[in-house]
């Protein structure tokens, strides 16, 4: 003989399991729809010190290396180097580059990872005003001494 309190308890077990289930698939389905728009962010160092497979999308970031900088034939492709002052990744990149991008300044590029040639970029952002770099491009140069903060950033 089960009581009004077992088959209470009962229900609301099968509703807690029920409810748990869903939400897990719910989570399982955002995440599947939502993995190729994930990037990893890294700096060169990062890069080189992980064994990242082909086709992961990442963004990386740093400063654009003095005098790396090289404009194909075809007026379009864009040959560069971004480095963390630890390690060096050459970048390839076709299209049109943002209008505040120069050598020596803070860059993040996006693509996807290739373990043989350059990093073949998708994307480029460059700082939008004098003083911004995002805040992981900095931090990362910080952790290695290279970035070096002006009165100006440190009032911001």
């Amino acid at each position: 003989m089960t009581t009004r309190a077992g088959k209470r308890k009962k229900k609301r077990l099968y509703l807690v399991l029920t409810s748990m289930t869903i939400l897990v698939l719910a989570v399982g389905l955002v995440m599947t729809a939502l993995e190729d728009s994930i990037s990893l962010f890294l700096d060169p160092s990062d890069l080189a010190e992980r064994d990242i497979p082909d086709g992961q999308r990442i963004r990386l970031g740093g400063l654009v290396v003095d005098g790396s900088f090289n404009k194909a034939d075809d007026g379009l492709t864009y040959h560069f180097d971004i480095t963390d002052g630890a390690e060096t990744v050459s970048v390839i990149y076709k299209g049109a580059l943002p209008d505040l991008f120069r050598e020596g300044q803070g860059v993040v590029v996006e693509g996807e990872t290739r373990n043989v040639g350059p990093f073949v970029a998708t994307e480029v952002l460059a700082k939008h005003d004098e003083n911004y770099m995002p805040k992981e491009v900095i931090e990362s140069l910080k952790e290695r001494g290279v970035y070096q903060e002006t009165n100006e950033e440190e009032n911001i």
